[in-house]
């Protein structure tokens, strides 16, 4: 399992999440996007589960919205240090040490929901697989994961280094040399390159958070981008219903798909 873990970088995230620790106000328009199907209203009074929290920012604003409580797990140390932190305020919000392969409730929560993270991982529908069995009957699982559609450049240039490069070279390394695409992607969007919702807000964002978008593309070991039809697959194999998506600044996929009672029952042999 240990092969498993380290294969998604966690202590590479952990790294990232130890230096860009802060909730930033502008982090609460980022959330709204990656979990455009849930309205404010419907976290009120629910449980969530945050799958992969690192510095626990969306499980902080869920609570902001009512939510009546949860848990929020990882396996790097520093993002879990973190992420204590940052949810110190919410003692209804554990948070623990624990891989998404290793989740071990059975329909506890209304809430499943993992940000940023599948798609970084081994093997991405064993970690759905356990996210559904978490979640209750009728409870939603959703997950925003990076898209291949406008990032065909990134998948076919830059990816390519970044497994050749940048994922090899020591942390601290890449975060330093970070510094220069961020410089040049900054100074773009000062000039007005890209015209797509994504580069209209990155345009929005301070220098630094900036970079610590463009340090997380460089940093992991794995990282896929997947089309509309892979991620609509992905939940529709793991056996959900009522499954939506939406393009999110056209350059990435949020995806909802509730759980229904068949899942139990298939789940416990039943014909």
């Amino acid at each position: 399992m240990s092969d498993v873990l380290s294969a998604g970088s966690p202590e590479r995230f952990g790294y990232e999440w130890d230096r860009y620790s802060a909730i930033r106000l502008d982090y609460e328009e980022q959330f709204r996007n990656w979990t455009v199907h849930l309205a404010s209203e419907d976290w009120r009074g629910k449980f969530f589960l945050d799958v992969g929290c690192g510095t626990g920012r969306n499980s902080f604003w869920p609570m902001t919205y009512g939510a009546a409580g949860g848990k929020a797990i990882d396996v790097d140390q520093a993002s879990l240090a973190v992420a204590r932190r940052n949810l110190g305020q919410f003692p209804a919000v554990a948070v623990e040490e624990k891989s998404a392969y290793e989740i071990d409730e059975d329909d506890n929560y209304d809430i499943v929901f993992s940000i940023g993270v599948i798609h970084h991982l081994q093997y991405p529908e064993q970690a759905i697989a356990q996210m559904v069995r978490a979640a209750r009957p009728g409870g939603n699982i959703l997950i925003w994961v990076y898209g291949y559609e406008n990032n065909e450049w990134i998948v076919w240039f830059f990816d390519p280094l970044r497994k050749a490069l940048f994922s090899r070279l020591p942390i601290g390394l890449v975060h330093h040399m970070s510094l220069y695409p961020t410089a040049l992607l900054w100074l773009a969007l000062r000039l007005g390159v890209g015209r797509i919702p994504y580069f209209r807000l990155l345009h929005r964002l301070q220098f630094a958070h900036v970079r610590s978008i463009v340090f997380d593309q460089m940093l992991p070991r794995i990282a896929q981008y997947w089309p509309r039809a892979t991620v609509e697959g992905l939940l529709a194999r793991a056996g959900l219903t009522e499954i939506r998506l939406s393009w999110v600044n056209e350059m990435s996929w949020s995806a909802i798909g509730t759980k229904p009672p068949a899942v139990v029952a298939q789940r416990a042999g039943a014909p």
